[in-house]
């Protein structure tokens, strides 16, 4: 008892179950929605994201080996490859990134792992190749960080995420 004459007074989520209120029980948790906009949006977008970032990707790698002025010289640097070999790495993983969003927008199933497999190794890529452009790499990698989240959130195998376009 408090020197007031009340005992300890329950605050928010100091009740006995996790969702009980200050006011009285809640209820059980909310299931979460399959249907909800930030689940369907969130892999449509990712969809989007690895299409746009594939293409960019093979972009880069199409200027590194078509002309190696487009990027500088970084000096000693510990993951050094020569600008053919990051060529060759932005062109391939551009590509396979951009074909598995592609397979996201089109709800296929092999899509989702193979994503997230494809948005880490990008984000990786990325990571190594942050001297030769450092503001570019951090925002590809922030946005591989949104990409593997909704691809990982999300939860229903049988949805795709083209049918949010056509329900009423």
């Amino acid at each position: 008892m408090s020197a007031a004459g009340q005992g300890p007074r329950p605050g928010p989520g100091q009740g006995d179950t996790p969702w009980q209120r200050g006011d009285g029980p809640a209820g059980r948790a909310p299931a979460p929605d399959p249907d909800s906009l930030w689940v369907t949006g969130g892999v449509l977008f990712a969809g989007v994201l690895m299409i746009c970032q594939g293409v960019v990707a093979a972009l880069e790698g199409i200027a590194a080996l078509a002309d190696g002025d487009v990027y500088g010289d970084v000096g000693e640097y510990v993951y050094r490859f020569s600008l053919t070999g990051w060529g060759w790495i932005h062109l391939v993983l551009g590509v396979c990134v951009a074909v598995t969003g592609a397979g996201l927008l089109k709800g296929a199933r092999w899509a989702r792992v193979t994503g997230i497999v494809f948005a880490s190794l990008n984000l990786f890529a990325h990571f190594l190749f942050l001297p030769y452009a450092p503001l570019w790499s951090v925002i590809v990698i922030a946005l591989d960080i949104f990409v593997i989240w909704a691809l990982a959130a999300y939860r229903d195998p049988g949805w795709a995420p083209g049918d949010a376009l056509r329900r009423p």
